[in-house]
């Protein structure tokens, strides 16, 4: 690992200095914004060399995604909290649906994706292992009968959890027209998710 620069505090370990690039580029968007934060403002506010901060995130996406998941766990907890109010599998993925299409914009964080105006930053980043293992374990840990429709292995779980942020991020990127209301994603998702998932 190349320890030059970072302000004469060499991180410990890779994933250290993948954290202390994280958090000089959060630092940079919260200060400038997504507009006004090159990789070049990431690299100075971390004490290295673009060169570095392109080893352990090659795109401008990646450290976007790694930014985003920094700041979800406090979106995850509102998230699991939301879809235990929900008494079936089936309820559950489709609300997962609606929640995320509604919530995900207004999170700082995450709204910072949808912000950089390609759709190959929040596809990539939604897409990616981390983010599809995030989804997976939010289904999980909600207190439903999931064996009772067949979802048992980490395998079902990140299998579902692909399938309902595939689809949420379709309606994300791009809306019905006319606009669906709340009610009106819920009767749509339910209507082809729900049979899949029930008992």
């Amino acid at each position: 690992m190349g320890h030059h620069g970072w302000q004469g505090n060499p991180p410990g370990t890779e994933q250290e200095a993948r954290r202390r690039i994280v958090e000089a580029a959060t630092a940079c968007l919260d200060r400038a914004g997504l507009a006004k934060t090159s990789l070049s403002d990431i690299a100075a506010e971390a004490g290295v060399t673009r060169q570095t901060v392109y080893r352990y995130f090659p795109k401008l996406a990646d450290i976007l995604g790694a930014v985003a998941i920094a700041g979800v766990e406090e979106f995850a907890v509102r998230m699991e909290q939301h879809l235990a109010t929900f008494g079936s599998p089936a309820e559950v993925a489709v609300e997962s649906v609606v929640f995320g299409v509604r919530a995900v914009p207004l999170e700082p964080r995450l709204s910072l994706l949808l912000q950089a105006g390609e759709g190959d930053f929040f596809t990539g980043a939604v897409t990616s292992r981390e983010w599809l293992g995030l989804g997976a374990r939010i289904l999980r840990n909600v207190p439903v009968d999931w064996t009772s429709c067949g979802v048992v292995a980490d395998e079902d779980f990140a299998g579902l959890a692909e399938v309902l942020m595939r689809l949420f991020l379709s309606f994300l990127r791009n809306p019905s027209s006319p606009p669906l209301s709340d009610d009106e994603l819920r009767r749509l998702v339910g209507r082809w998710i729900g049979p899949s998932l029930a008992s």
